[in-house]
């Protein structure tokens, strides 16, 4: 049995770029209505313009309770649930201080939590929730022992909501190194040191693309058999 996104309502914190569009042109293409959330008024726009009448945006910062509350007092209803929107500072447990080490769980973390809470009233009976970790969580890349932490935490998260909020299916999913608009925007000399590393460690010897990442979230979307799970489209990295 398949949760059907047609006439549904997606919702997509971080939908104007990356792998949030590129859930969102999956589901509009399959006959969805998407709700865009994002800290840039342009890059929504830019996302509305490209998947139409189907889509509408509105700006939220997941680090502020109000705008998360804000934001979702204006929706309906809630199908479907994915955030990929954070910022945070990655390094070594003995070189970070610790306000930038809190960095992963006050934004990736927190920012999720805020989130999910933020829908409850919102969610529909048969609600599909899928929270974003990373590869990092059960195979550090290297010292970024709160990072690593943050996103083991948010796993953790997915199973305890899914036991909690069913028969809502909640579903984390942790994505690999994925060339695409995040790795865009870092330094080349950091980029071209990632990607070789994926190259030599993940039994695929290559980084990911937002459009796979985005077919595994639509696969957790309909999927209605699946909840408290964590799906990693990490091209095997875990594995070594």
């Amino acid at each position: 049995m398949t949760f059907a996104l047609r006439d549904r309502t997606v919702v997509l914190i971080g939908g104007g770029s990356g792998i949030g569009l590129a859930v969102a042109r999956l589901v509009v293409a399959d006959g969805a209505r998407v709700v865009l959330g994002g800290r840039s008024q342009e890059r929504l726009d830019g996302a509305v313009a490209e998947l139409g009448p189907a889509a509408t945006a509105r700006t939220v910062d997941t680090a502020d309770p109000d705008s998360v509350e804000d934001f979702f007092a204006e929706v309906e209803a809630v199908d479907a649930l994915f955030t990929t929107a954070a910022t945070y500072t990655v390094g070594s447990f003995r070189d970070l201080p610790v306000e930038d080490a809190r960095s992963p769980f006050e934004s990736k973390f927190w920012g999720q939590y805020r989130v999910v809470r933020a829908a409850l009233p919102k969610l529909t009976a048969d609600a599909a929730i899928v929270l974003t970790s990373g590869a990092d969580s059960v195979r550090p890349a290297g010292p970024a022992a709160p990072y690593v932490a943050a996103n083991a935490a948010i796993e953790g998260l997915a199973r305890g909501l899914a036991v909690e909020l069913a028969p809502v299916r909640v579903t984390a999913i942790a994505p690999g190194t994925v060339d695409g608009n995040l790795w865009a925007g870092r330094p080349p000399e950091v980029r071209e040191a990632a990607f070789a590393h994926i190259e030599r460690e993940a039994v695929l010897a290559r980084p990911g693309t937002e459009e796979e990442i985005a077919a595994a979230v639509v696969h957790l979307f309909t999927n209605t058999y699946t909840t408290g799970s964590t799906l990693y489209v990490d091209g095997g990295y875990a594995l070594r």
